[in-house]
């Protein structure tokens, strides 16, 4: 019953007409869980909570089917924006953001040319960007991508999913990037020829990364909600001596506050991803999938209206 919620909710994840609807309709049903507002402004007074807490934050514009290259432009200015209000405000944030978002259906110069416009000014102001990473058809485009930018930018990093089989070799082939990683177990819906269909499978592949990465000596972003795998992470640094500066871990908005809450306690570099936007749609779908507790939270919500 899970997997057949979870495909029901990545399909409506990629629905044109309801992402339209869902733009229209603005944050209700309980997507106000998962995502900090529809403005750069809503999303600055939710990062200043998170930071009063301990928590560092990686905040991003949402944005999904982009098919025109001023729509991409446009995006990339949102981009700009939200990197000069974490300046502004001196907000200990960073930022995300997707290459289709930036033109990666469209071209490879549209995107390079946002990305260097967006990497410029996070430059001038000392802000950190990560490229999410997106379904296995964008893998190796964004990847390539990467690779070109991180030969002219110290303040980039991506993403690599631990639920495809490929991201064992796509480790090694960094590693002479010296890259600053996010490692994530993935959530779009990929067929058994490209990625682990077995949970038990994804989570040892994942562990199996995580101290590949640690051992290269690379800074890593260990990305989960996940008990068994967030303390794995505490045994591996012990065991091997790897100082806490050399590693984060990252969760988030509106899912685990309170553990996000201990691990900052506990010393540890604790990093919410709070997205913004009105084109929430597609990442509230697949939260959705991802947990059905969360799917619970939201019906709740419903029926209190």
């Amino acid at each position: 019953m899970e997997q057949v919620m979870r495909n029901f909710f990545l399909f409506l994840s990629k629905n044109k007409p309801l992402t339209r609807l869902a733009k229209k309709y603005g944050l209700r049903f309980g997507a106000s869980r998962f995502v900090a507002g529809e403005t750069i402004e809503q999303a600055v007074e939710v990062i200043k909570q998170l930071n009063k807490k301990g928590l560092a934050v990686t905040v991003d514009y949402l944005g999904e089917f982009v098919d025109n290259e001023q729509e991409a432009n446009d995006m990339a200015d949102h981009c700009i924006e939200a990197i000069e209000a974490i300046h502004r405000e001196k907000l200990d944030a960073q930022l995300s953001l997707k290459m289709t978002s930036m033109g990666l259906d469209i071209s490879e110069e549209l995107v390079m040319r946002n990305m260097r416009r967006i990497l410029d000014t996070a430059k001038l102001h000392d802000v950190f960007v990560t490229i999410d990473m997106e379904d296995y058809s964008r893998c190796q485009k964004a990847l390539d991508i990467f690779k070109r930018l991180k030969t002219e930018y110290d303040n980039v990093g991506t993403v690599l999913q631990a639920y495809l089989y490929r991201t064992v070799s796509d480790i090694e082939d960094l590693k002479n990037y010296h890259p600053n990683l996010r490692l994530v177990k993935g959530a779009y819906k990929e067929p058994p020829e490209v990625a682990f269909p077995d949970k038990k499978d994804v989570d040892e592949n994942f562990k199996k990364i995580i101290k590949m990465h640690l051992l290269n000596g690379n800074y890593t972003a260990v990305a989960t909600h996940d008990d068994a795998i967030i303390e794995y992470t505490k045994r591996l640094v012990k065991e091997y001596n790897i100082p806490n500066s050399q590693f984060e871990f990252q969760m988030l908005y509106g899912i685990r506050p309170e553990r996000q809450e201990q691990l900052a306690r506990e010393g540890y570099t604790m990093r919410v991803y709070v997205p913004y936007g009105t084109d929430w749609y597609g990442y509230f779908m697949r939260r959705l999938a991802e947990r059905p507790a969360n799917v619970a939270f939201v019906l709740k919500g419903v029926l209190r209206k």
